[in-house]
């Protein structure tokens, strides 16, 4: 069986502005881009996979315990300091700030209800 490498994630949004804002806040540089006649989006690059946000139609993620919930993950320099700047974009915080067997660790919502785990 071949092996395989992690490649791309591709986030959809009707809120591509506020939401940009959330991944730069976690450190993350995005590049606009357009591939021929589709739509603008933007990309960054995250230890060798691809991070993609593209325009979407309104919604909202199901619930993170539920089937199709997706739960994405960080490790930042200061979990407080990135929780900090979250917080004064009006994020919510899923689960504060807190020290756990895998180091400080926080859980906070990006704007489409997408539950983002912040690790230090």
């Amino acid at each position: 069986m071949a092996s395989s490498t992690f490649s791309l994630v591709v986030l959809r949004t009707a809120r591509l502005d506020e939401t940009l804002g959330f991944y730069r806040a976690l450190g993350l540089e995005f590049a606009r881009e357009q591939h021929g006649s589709g739509p603008v989006h933007y990309s960054s690059e995250v230890g060798g996979t691809i991070l993609e946000i593209y325009p979407g139609s309104d919604g909202t993620a199901p619930p993170r315990q539920n089937g199709g919930a997706t739960m994405l993950g960080f490790r930042v320099a200061s979990v407080d300091a990135t929780v900090a700047v979250l917080l004064q974009l009006g994020v919510q915080v899923v689960s504060a700030p807190k020290d756990s067997a895998w180091g400080r660790r926080a859980v906070v919502a990006d704007w489409d209800g997408r539950a983002v785990e912040i690790t230090e």
